[in-house]
C-alpha cells in the first residue's frame, strides 16, 4: 500500500495565468504536492489546467496538483471540514486585478480576503507565507517609491490600488508580530516577453487597443499635462514568475519585501510611441486636460476599447526603484528586459488573438 503525501503547499490565484505559472515553477523544482483553493465557477478550468501542468513536468505525479473548493472570501476560506493541517508554505496571489473594480468587492477580496488568509496561515502555523502585492500601493505618492515605503500619507487613484494597501498593510503588521512572510510587489504586469501571452487585456493593452482601432495612418493618443514627467512601469510575466520562484526559495528573503519593477522604465509618450511604432501605427497626440479625456473616454467606452481608469496613469507621480531586489537577484540572470525587446511581441499576440477580454477572475 502506497502512503498518501499530504500537501505541504498551499496556494491561491490558482488558475490565474500568474499563479499557474509560478505554481508549474514550484512543483518543477520538487515542491510538490500542492494544495490550491479555487472557487466553484473555476473548478473545470482548474482541472484542465492542472492536468496540463504536471503533464509538462517530467517524473511529477498527476495527483502533484490538489484542488480544493472554497473561497478566500469566506471564514476559514470556505474549507468547511476541510483538514490542511500539513501546510507548511503557502502562495496568496488571489485578488481582484482590476482598476474599475467596485469598492465592496475590492473590499471583500482584497482585504477580508486577505485577512482571512492570514488567519489560515497562522492556524496551520506555516513557516513561510509567500503574498503578492503590487508597487502601485504607492498610491499617487509623489516621488521615488522603494521597498521600505508602504504608509506615507498617499492617496490613491482607485479602490484596486487602496484596497491593496490596505490588504499589505495588515500582512506587514503579521510580519511584526513574528509571522514569517515575503512580500513581492510587481509593477504593472503585461504577457511573456518570449511568447507574448496573456490572459487579460487590460492597463497598457487599452492603450494598445485603442490604437488598433483606428488607421494606422492616423491614430490619435491623449497627451496629459503631466504626462511628459511620468512612468510607465511594466514588467513581462516570466520576469515576475522567475523573480519569485528564486527569492520564494531562500531562507535569507524571509521578511523582506521586493518590488519587481522595471528599474529604467520609459517615459508615457516614449512608451506610447514604442507601442504604435510596434503595430504600425503613426500616432498624433491630443493634449488635453485629464477632465476632458476622462469625459470622452467615457462616452466611448461602449464601442472602443477604452477604460477611463488608466488615464490616471498617465500623469501617475511615482517613479519605482528595487535596490533589495536587484542585490537579491544579483548574479542569477534574472533582470528586467527592456520594453523595447519584447513590445512585438505582446503586439503579436493582440493581433493573434483579438477575442481575449479583460474581465478579472472573480
Amino acid at each position: 500500500m502506497v502512503a498518501v503525501t499530504e500537501p505541504e503547499v498551499f496556494f491561491t490565484g490558482f488558475p490565474g495565468f500568474l499563479g499557474s505559472a509560478l505554481l508549474e515553477r514550484v512543483l518543477a523544482r520538487g515542491d510538490g504536492p500542492v494544495a490550491c483553493l479555487v472557487q466553484p465557477q473555476y473548478l473545470e478550468t482548474a482541472r484542465r489546467r492542472a492536468q496540463e501542468i504536471t503533464d509538462g513536468i517530467d517524473g511529477v505525479d498527476k495527483d502533484a496538483i490538489r484542488l480544493y473548493e472554497g473561497d478566500i472570501t469566506e471564514p476559514d476560506l470556505g474549507l468547511d471540514d476541510e483538514s490542511l493541517e500539513s501546510v507548511r508554505e503557502l502562495y496568496h496571489l488571489a485578488a481582484v486585478y482590476d482598476l474599475a473594480v467596485d469598492r465592496d468587492l475590492a473590499e471583500a477580496v482584497n482585504v477580508r480576503g486577505t485577512e482571512h488568509v492570514l488567519e489560515f496561515a497562522e492556524d496551520c502555523d506555516v513557516d513561510r507565507l509567500h503574498y503578492v502585492s503590487t508597487c502601485y500601493v504607492s498610491g499617487r505618492y509623489d516621488g521615488v517609491f522603494t521597498e521600505d515605503h508602504l504608509q506615507e500619507g498617499q492617496s490613491f487613484n482607485n479602490h484596486y490600488e487602496e484596497t491593496k494597501y490596505r490588504a499589505e498593510v495588515a500582512v506587514q503588521k503579521r510580519m511584526d508580530a513574528g509571522l514569517p512572510a515575503t512580500i513581492y510587489r510587481p509593477a504593472i504586469v503585461v504577457g511573456d516577453s518570449r511568447t507574448g501571452e496573456t490572459d487579460k487585456y487590460d492597463g497598457p493593452y487599452y492603450l494598445l487597443r485603442l490604437l488598433l482601432a483606428q488607421p494606422s495612418r492616423f491614430s490619435l493618443a491623449f497627451s496629459l499635462p503631466d504626462s511628459s514627467d511620468a512612468e510607465l512601469n511594466v514588467v513581462p510575466r516570466d520576469y515576475v514568475v522567475d523573480a519569485i520562484a528564486s527569492l520564494s526559495d531562500r531562507e535569507e528573503t524571509v521578511g523582506e519585501v521586493y518590488q519587481l519593477c522595471d528599474p529604467a522604465p520609459l517615459p508615457v509618450p516614449r512608451f506610447v510611441e514604442t507601442l504604435a511604432t510596434a503595430a504600425g501605427h503613426r500616432t498624433v497626440t491630443l493634449p488635453t486636460t485629464k477632465q476632458v479625456a476622462r469625459a470622452v473616454s467615457s462616452r466611448l467606452s461602449s464601442s472602443l476599447p477604452l477604460e477611463p481608469a488608466t488615464l490616471d496613469y498617465l500623469d501617475h507621480p511615482t517613479r519605482y526603484a528595487c535596490p533589495k531586489t536587484r542585490q537579491a537577484l544579483e548574479g542569477s540572470g534574472i533582470a528586467v528586459p527592456a520594453f523595447e525587446s519584447y513590445v512585438d511581441r505582446l503586439v503579436g499576440y493582440v493581433l493573434e488573438n483579438p477575442d481575449v477580454g479583460d474581465e478579472a477572475m472573480v
